[in-house]
């Protein structure tokens, strides 16, 4: 199973918790697409003739481009790849982008045959908060448009831990949920990271932190109320119901094989790992002259076996004793005699040689596979 990313570096507005790289300039847009197909061309090799399963448009705001721009990058994609018949085809969008016109001719002209939804908040004061650029009406009319328009392939993004958010705001957040038809809901607890406009604000003391308290109970509540929705967690932020997991970030979480394509975007083939420069100007400047403008490293046997561990522990899947022992010789003996305070403790546990993280420990899930890591 192998598939392709795209990174749509664009935003109507800059978001105060975000890292992802984006501008929210497009007057380098048209030459920015150009560059995307440019390296389409140069990578076609990357994937070696493996048939497409999934293609993921992210950013950024992939539905900030016009319909026909998005119709032209998916039949370059095509012109080069082969893509399954069944292939999940994603599009990352923002509420007010998704107008009944839009929505219409996404499903009319493009093959997007799955959207990622970013709600966030169905509250006002909260997406205010965030520097969101709709508000809750505007989610709660795409959620609907999407659904009359055909689409039953919908994936929301909700945030928990924000500040001032109470366990009852959070609760109503879970509600609109599962108010809908909604098979995949991806939940994110609010994380200050460097370099945001979050950051300065809490540093200047404009802002204050995250309430992990508060986060933790939140959780909880989301983990209890979506299992007794039928949800299944199938990933430390994912919920789908029976069947509907999100393909292509399974394909991460188990070690398949993706080119990305566009400023900042990742690709793995299974022995090294690149990444593209963060810089829109950079990029397009390198891909006019013919050059691919990434950084590469290749895995060493305990980056595999790191790589493994955190993100097996994150999903339902778990870490298999097998795979582990196939990474290097002394790694299960390693992993296992790790693994013995954190079964002690009730965090962990192991069933038919699969180890898994127990409720408690989905929320230490990252420092577990930190002290399970061999440095």
């Amino acid at each position: 199973m192998s598939g392709i990313y795209v990174h749509i570096p664009f935003c109507k507005k800059a978001c105060h918790y975000c890292n992802f790289h984006f501008s929210t300039s497009l007057k380098s847009k048209n030459e920015l697409l150009e560059a995307l197909h440019i390296e389409l061309q140069l990578q076609r090799d990357y994937l070696q003739g493996q048939v497409l399963q999934s293609v993921y448009l992210g950013g950024g705001t992939p539905s900030i481009l016009e319909t026909g721009e998005l119709e032209q990058l998916f039949e370059q994609i095509a012109a080069i790849h082969t893509i399954a018949p069944d292939a999940e085809i994603t599009l990352e969008a923002n509420p007010d982008d998704l107008s009944a016109e839009k929505l219409a001719d996404l499903r009319r002209y493009t093959p997007v045959n799955r959207l990622s939804i970013g709600i966030q908040s169905v509250h006002d004061k909260d997406l205010q908060w965030m520097n969101r650029a709709h508000n809750s009406a505007e989610s709660r009319q795409a959620l609907e448009l999407a659904l009359n328009a055909g689409f039953q392939d919908l994936s929301i993004d909700l945030i928990y831990g924000i500040p001032g958010s109470s366990d009852a705001d959070w609760a109503e957040n879970v509600a609109l949920a599962l108010q809908y038809p909604i098979p995949h809901i991806s939940c994110y607890c609010l994380t200050v990271e460097e370099g945001t406009a979050l950051h300065h604000f809490v540093k200047k003391g404009k802002a204050v932190p995250v309430d992990e308290a508060a986060a933790a109970r939140q959780f909880e509540y989301l983990c209890q109320t979506l299992a007794g929705a039928g949800y299944e967690h199938y990933e430390i932020s994912n919920f789908a119901l029976p069947g509907r997991y999100a393909r292509h970030n399974s394909s991460y979480w188990q070690g398949a094989h993706y080119l990305g394509i566009g400023p900042s975007a990742h690709s793995f083939n299974g022995i090294s790992r690149q990444w593209n420069v963060s810089n829109n100007a950079l990029y397009i400047k390198a891909l006019q002259s013919g050059n691919l403008p990434f950084e590469i490293e290749t895995l060493t046997p305990e980056q595999r076996y790191n790589e493994y561990v955190m993100t097996g522990l994150r999903t339902i899947w778990g870490c298999d004793t097998a795979k582990i022992a196939a990474l290097g010789a002394s790694f299960l003996p390693y992993f296992e005699e790790q693994a013995k305070t954190w079964i002690a403790q009730g965090h962990l546990y192991k069933a038919e040689n699969i180890y898994r993280l127990s409720a408690s420990g989905k929320l230490l899930a990252d420092g577990i596979a930190a002290a399970l890591f061999v440095d």
